[in-house]
């Protein structure tokens, strides 16, 4: 964690000093903001998260409810999101509460009486190690709660302005565009409607979204067919596996996924309730807790489950939906204008639960836009950097639901459906990548670049995360994981693995350096006058040596800049390979060395070799300020 570097810091080192809107910030919802963030959300929290990062823009998130969230319908947590929460400053504590999964278990009628279940096949979570983050289970309201302390110790101090409901909004022209109605849901003035005015409006408030509604936009897919009851309980049972993922088949008719809950006695249960008549209008959504438990009983005979408790349960008919769009661009204007109201999260695509996706596609659809508004209104980049956010989410939420309909079409099926007696768990393990939230992989654009020079980086695939791995740090030795000392800060990142020349001599890395910290077409000229050289790159060399070899002293100052009103020698970006894991091995890096440029949302960029300073400049020239250098 980097503190100090504006003096000495006696307290929590999480709470950054407040700055800009942040200073004096109004406690009543202004009627003019830069951004309107509708709904308290994984996806709303996650993009006023990431803004709370930006102290010059005003961020106000509304809510309807009067308060937090007490108890979350989602709960899978995936490894991607936990690379999102490092990036966040909570992963570890929100690994310390959550229930882990490493395991899942396979049910399956006993082929000598099917009246009975019995345990047919286990399968690792993650066979392939393909994060250093595990896979989760913790209530959404705890998810919310992280944000939102990270919202509060931010720059700006932001918080949630709870007692709001969208009414609707219109787009016009000036400053700031968008009128948003709110009507107020508690307190005094409760009924009474007022109008705020936002340069952008996010509209993260759900599948029945209002926000949706107003731009146009329609949910369009295979309607619901089938039925399922979830609860979370807490029971007695002698079913062995009651702490294990489960995916359970009865031969009795019908299905149930189980997923422990953290804190050691709640659970979750899916329960199939089966296909839901065409002329059902609704009913199927009236059965009763004491229906799905008994049903439950029936699925995992000759165990039973004497529930004691019920922290929440709901009915749901399994549907998938998607918008065609993710902002307020009309098929017809696109190229003539940018967006300036967005949707994210469940108000632009709905599926089921069951593969535990919801909640983490939402964070990165709230991930990809926030830095994006971050950087348009501070002036890092054109406003059509904007229309890049429902390009690049509309492709993973179609991939999402693809997904989502294979395996809830499987967990529906019965015994004798099946192309093989394994083909639930073989389809489990064949694509955990793609529940794990990995396989998102951006295609082309003013953002991600061809794959050139892709043979450099091997590991390291263009418009996918940046996988990291470990190094260790010279100034004090630490062995460390380079993709945790990426901060969500809106930054752009820049990793310079180094040639086999020592630190300082005349190399590749050392021309590259200088290039970096002088030429007027590099990324770092655009840097505002009087803020710190890293304020807008975040530019870390890694060497091939170990680090004693690596003479810190002769390190280029690109690799060291000066921060705080100190001007102190930062000397946190200078790492070595571990000796134990070394990284240009286990990313494929060419021993010549290369650059990778990875967005602030984590995502690789480019990849290039050491010379081609050219194409690195022209790359950043399409999403900087035009006419260079900046003061803003």
């Amino acid at each position: 964690m980097h503190f100090h570097h504006h003096g000495y810091v006696s307290g929590d080192p999480r709470v950054q000093p407040a700055a800009g809107v942040g200073i004096d910030r109004p406690a009543q919802l202004p009627d003019e903001v830069d951004v309107l963030i509708v709904g308290t959300g994984p996806a709303g929290v996650l993009t006023a998260a990431q803004l709370s990062q930006f102290p010059d823009i005003t961020t106000r998130i509304v809510e309807r409810r009067a308060g937090r969230l007490a108890i979350g319908q989602a709960d899978g947590i995936q490894a991607r999101s936990v690379e999102t929460f490092q990036a966040f400053g909570f992963a570890e504590r929100i690994i310390a509460e959550a229930y882990r999964i490493t395991e899942m278990a396979f049910w399956k009628p006993d082929p000598a009486d099917p009246s009975r279940i019995v345990r047919a096949a286990r399968a690792v979570d993650d066979t392939t190690g393909i994060s250093e983050f595990p896979h989760l289970i913790v209530n959404q309201a705890r998810v919310l709660d992280y944000f939102g302390e990270f919202m509060a110790n931010a720059p700006t101090r932001m918080s949630p302005d709870y007692g709001y409901e969208f009414r609707g909004l219109e787009v016009g022209e000036g400053e700031y565009p968008v009128s948003v109605t709110l009507g107020h849901t508690s307190g005094p003035e409760e009924g009474r409607e007022r109008v705020v005015r936002a340069k952008y409006v996010v509209g993260a408030d759900g599948a029945r979204s209002k926000v949706r509604d107003s731009i146009g936009c329609t949910l369009a897919g295979d309607q619901a067919n089938h039925a399922w009851g979830v609860m979370d309980v807490l029971a007695n049972t002698d079913f062995p596996d009651i702490r294990t993922k489960c995916a359970i088949t009865s031969g009795a008719g019908g299905s149930i996924l189980l997923i422990p809950r953290e804190g050691g006695h709640l659970f979750r249960m899916y329960v199939d309730l089966g296909v839901v008549a065409e002329d059902d209008a609704g009913a199927v959504r009236s059965t009763s807790i004491e229906q799905i438990i008994a049903k439950a009983n029936d699925i995992i005979h000759p165990y039973t489950l004497d529930v004691r408790n019920v922290a929440w349960h709901s009915v749901y008919e399994v549907g998938h939906r998607l918008t065609d769009r993710f902002d307020d661009v009309l098929p017809d204007q696109l190229g003539t204008r940018t967006p300036r109201v967005f949707i994210t999260g469940d108000a632009c695509h709905t599926h089921s639960a069951k593969a535990g996706q919801g909640m983490n596609v939402s964070m990165q659809d709230g991930f990809n836009l926030g830095w994006k508004l971050g950087h348009v209104l501070e002036g890092r980049s054109p406003e059509s950097l904007l229309s890049t956010y429902s390009a690049e989410r509309q492709v993973v939420a179609k991939n999402l639901i693809d997904f989502d309909k294979e395996w809830s079409t499987l967990m529906a099926k019965k015994p004798e459906e099946f192309a093989s007696p394994s083909e639930l768990e073989d389809f489990y393990v064949s694509t955990a990548e793609f529940p794990a939230g990995f396989m998102t992989q951006y295609t082309p654009s003013v953002l991600i670049g061809e794959p050139v020079h892709q043979g450099l980086a091997a590991g390291f695939p263009i418009g996918k995360r940046f996988k990291s791995a470990s190094v260790v740090r010279v100034c004090d030795t630490n062995p460390l994981q380079l993709g945790h000392q990426a901060k969500a800060d809106g930054r752009w990142r820049i990793y310079v693995f180094a040639d086999p020349a020592p630190a300082g001599a005349p190399s590749p890395t050392s021309d590259l350096a200088a290039w970096l910290e002088n030429a007027p077409d590099s990324p770092l000229a655009a840097t505002p006058d009087g803020a710190d050289r890293d304020a807008w790159f975040d530019v870390k060399v890694i060497y091939q040596q170990d680090h004693t070899s690596v003479d810190i002293g002769a390190v280029p100052a690109a690799f060291k800049p000066a921060v705080g009103p100190f001007q102190l020698t930062y000397l946190e970006k200078v790492f070595a390979t571990d000796p134990k894991a070394d990284i240009f091995e286990l990313r494929g890096l060419d021993r010549g060395g290369v650059v990778v440029v990875v967005r602030p949302d984590q995502y690789v960029a480019n990849v290039l070799p050491l010379t081609a300073t050219a194409e690195l400049g022209a790359f950043f020239e399409a999403l900087l300020p035009a006419g260079g250098k900046r003061t803003v």
